[in-house]
């Protein structure tokens, strides 16, 4: 019997208020929202994935209309990053192995990474895995199922921190700077398209 593949996480439940009016996660980013592209990458993976955001009448989830998504509303999202790992987590079927968080700022993230930390996980279930740029940390983040409870104690900004200080992650080189690129304000997304990001 086949095992289910861990589930991909997007959080797109944040303000964007660094954007000064602008929604980053609705930019254009090959010739779609970035949301809806980065949601479409990882459903190509074959794995189910789950986006969390502000609302399921927010233009992000009218982006999502087309992608083979589960949309999860967070109805506290301004608390911070741990209410939308909260409600995404429980979203998840009760089957799900492990799950694969991931912002839904990264641009550069593709299906071929996004494959890289399932395949991670498939030869080490039990283990946390990271997506990395050479030595330094970045996302995605696989999670496995044992290390649920405690995220779903999380609280406030901090993402899960806390979690993976207790449990160190094992790194899985991505290419490039795929795995730290996130843009959070105009000037980001000014300089990374001038340096040939589309």
């Amino acid at each position: 019997m086949t095992q289910p593949l861990p589930a991909i996480l997007i959080l797109a439940a944040g303000s964007s208020s660094r954007m000064r009016g602008a929604d980053k996660l609705m930019q254009e980013v090959a010739g779609g929202p970035l949301i809806a592209t980065l949601a479409a990458r990882a459903a190509a993976t074959g794995a189910p994935v789950f986006v969390a955001l502000p609302g399921l009448a927010h233009p992000r989830a009218q982006a999502l209309a087309t992608t083979p998504v589960t949309l999860v509303p967070v109805p506290d999202a301004a608390e911070g990053m741990a209410a939308s790992l909260r409600a995404g987590l429980l979203a998840l079927p009760d089957e799900t192995p492990a799950v694969l968080v991931t912002p839904g700022d990264m641009p550069e993230l593709t299906q071929a990474d996004f494959a890289t930390l399932l395949a991670a996980h498939a030869a080490a279930p039990g283990e946390t895995a990271r997506g990395a740029s050479g030595e330094r940390p970045g996302h995605p983040v696989l999670f496995p199922r044992a290390l649920f409870p405690d995220l779903l104690r999380l609280t406030g900004d901090q993402g899960g921190r806390a979690v993976l200080k207790a449990h160190p992650p094992r790194l899985i080189p991505l290419p490039g700077a795929h795995a730290l690129t996130d843009l959070d304000t105009p000037e980001a997304w000014a300089d990374w398209r001038a340096a040939g990001g589309a």
